[in-house]
């Protein structure tokens, strides 16, 4: 379940707060070789398991690119602001990839709200969101995500 906000407004007094999870999302073969066909990134490491069995990690592993794109499915179950007429995403600060998702992991976002300031018209918000991975001590992907929600008029 997602941290509820009534209004934009709400936001602020949750600074530094832990936002909460999603839920855990099994990285496949198949999303891999979809993120590779709709950015060109075909690099063997991605998309030919036989070879990948000798690379680097044992096995192919999922893009970067794909693991950060996984945030915006995430941020939905870990934070719900209501009473906007609009949310925009804004943009993302201090993007990292710690550690390799292999393909059959299982991963999740975890959001702490970290920032928030009124902007013309709303509210922007910064959300730190870690991509975990089962079972590592490591993150797949840490990014600060930039949101700005407008109230209802």
């Amino acid at each position: 379940m997602p941290r509820v906000f009534k209004t934009p407004f709400e936001l602020e007094a949750a600074v530094g707060e832990r936002l909460g999870e999603s839920q855990w999302l099994t990285i496949d073969q198949q999303r891999i070789n979809l993120f590779a066909d709709a950015t060109g990134d075909h690099q063997w490491i991605h998309v030919d398991p036989e070879k990948a069995k000798d690379g680097p990690f044992g096995t192919t592993i999922a893009h970067g690119y794909l693991t950060l794109s996984l945030v915006n499915m995430f941020l939905p179950e870990i934070i719900d602001v209501q009473g906007i007429s609009m949310g925009v995403n804004y943009g993302a600060d201090k993007l990292r990839f710690p550690s390799p998702v292999k393909v059959g992991s299982r991963v999740r976002g975890v959001g702490e709200l970290i920032a928030v300031e009124n902007v013309k018209g709303g509210v922007q918000s910064t959300v730190r969101v870690t991509v975990e991975i089962e079972g590592s001590d490591r993150p797949a992907c840490v990014v600060d995500t930039i949101s700005r929600y407008f109230p209802a008029q």
